[in-house]
């Protein structure tokens, strides 16, 4: 729609509004206003805010392939993201536990070298974050890592990878879907745990 059109809908409503009684027109207004941006806000929730980006994959600086590291490889996932067990945060690896192997493991890859030049100067790789949760939200990684929650539950086959990508929608009702579910009917590895995933609202919303 544009500006032109809008501003002649205006127009019309308010010439309709003139002949209605005040009460009456403003509550019309009102229910005008608040559907229009009703309208974007569903949208914008949909497929703008992160968190609802299931299958949003960003092109990263770096080539890097967790099929090939954690499938192939069988990498443990925190030997580089170690902030999992301890925190919020799982992190991204400083470039130092990348060149642990790196310094020595196929370093005439033009993708290894973009490392060890970043590495010799002091800087940091712009990686692109792909799952993104809003601040209200206080996710903490070490509370499900430390009761052994698998990072596949989240974050899907990441074993599988070649490019990482949000594969769960990680909206608050497949969180609250996937704690019912774990109450009720934990993994079998997970029954000895005793665990109790919170559905208050402060579980999640400190």
């Amino acid at each position: 729609m544009t500006f032109r059109s809008t501003e002649t809908s205006f127009r019309r409503l308010g010439s309709r509004l003139r002949h209605l009684p005040f009460a009456r027109a403003l509550g019309l207004l009102a229910l005008v206003v608040l559907s229009g941006l009703a309208l974007p806000a569903c949208d914008y929730t949909d497929y703008n805010v992160p968190g609802y980006q299931k299958g949003y994959k960003p092109l990263q600086p770096i080539s890097y392939s967790h099929k090939l590291h954690a499938g192939d490889l069988q990498m443990e996932c925190k030997y580089c993201h170690f902030g999992a067990e301890k925190g919020r945060k799982a992190g991204v690896p400083p470039l130092n536990v990348c060149m642990n192997c790196h310094k020595v493991v196929r370093t005439d890859s033009p993708q290894i070298q973009k490392l060890t030049k970043a590495y010799q100067e002091g800087t940091s790789i712009p990686w692109v974050k792909v799952h993104n949760l809003p601040d209200f939200v206080a996710f903490d990684h070490s509370r499900h890592v430390n009761k052994g929650v698998a990072c596949q539950t989240c974050h899907g086959p990441v074993e599988e990878m070649a490019e990482v990508y949000q594969f769960s929608s990680l909206a608050m009702g497949w969180c609250v879907n996937c704690h019912r579910q774990y109450n009720s009917n934990p993994p079998e590895s997970l029954r000895d745990k005793h665990i109790h995933a919170s559905i208050d609202c402060t579980g999640c919303h400190e």
